[in-house]
């Protein structure tokens, strides 16, 4: 643990890679896209719900309802930065780093995300990519919950964590390529 309950989990362990073939299928909707103040609207109706990317953290903040489990990586998909100041309030619970290269879903982010859900939540700061963040906020909040992230140019995907949701996640993972890293797990 560092200053102010910000810590680093390692890279070591396992990787899942996305093929190829499965892009296409990541990129599909999996709930349904709200923009605008119909989107605002039911973000401050969710009770439990984690968020994924920069905008749609930022957004939640914003509008007074942090997620439990913000993901982020300090950039906007046009490259824009995002200030760390704008993540403030959610960091102050409890900030977590990890490395997740693009393309690939780590077991540190996955672990990460599965610590925050468990201690109360936080901020998990990712160098690399986090969109596959979104994954690992179905498989760790609990049934009921919802996952919200960006949908570029269109609005913000709300995701209910069913049984549904979970075993789509799972399947997902299966199809990705497993490799192992370091010395970790």
């Amino acid at each position: 643990m560092t200053r102010a309950g910000t810590r680093s989990a390692s890279s070591n362990g396992r990787v899942w890679v996305v093929p190829d073939a499965l892009r296409p299928t990541l990129a599909e909707k999996y709930g349904p896209v709200y923009a605008g103040e119909d989107a605002d609207r039911r973000i401050r109706a969710l009770r439990l719900f984690g968020a994924c990317g920069d905008l749609v953290v930022a957004r939640s903040l914003q509008l007074g309802h942090p997620p439990l489990v913000g993901i982020v990586d300090y950039k906007t998909r046009r490259g824009e930065p995002v200030p760390r100041e704008t993540f403030r309030t959610l960091g102050a619970r409890r900030t977590v780093r990890v490395t997740n290269p693009a393309g690939q879903l780590t077991e540190a982010l996955r672990s990460a995300v599965r610590e925050l859900v468990s201690s109360g939540g936080g901020l998990l700061e990712v160098e690399g990519e986090e969109d596959l963040g979104s994954l690992a906020l179905v498989e760790s909040l609990p049934l009921g919950a919802t996952v919200i992230y960006g949908i570029p140019g269109e609005g913000v995907s709300f995701v209910l964590v069913d049984d549904v949701a979970k075993a789509h996640v799972r399947n997902l993972v299966a199809q990705m390529e497993l490799r192992r890293t370091g010395n970790g797990d």
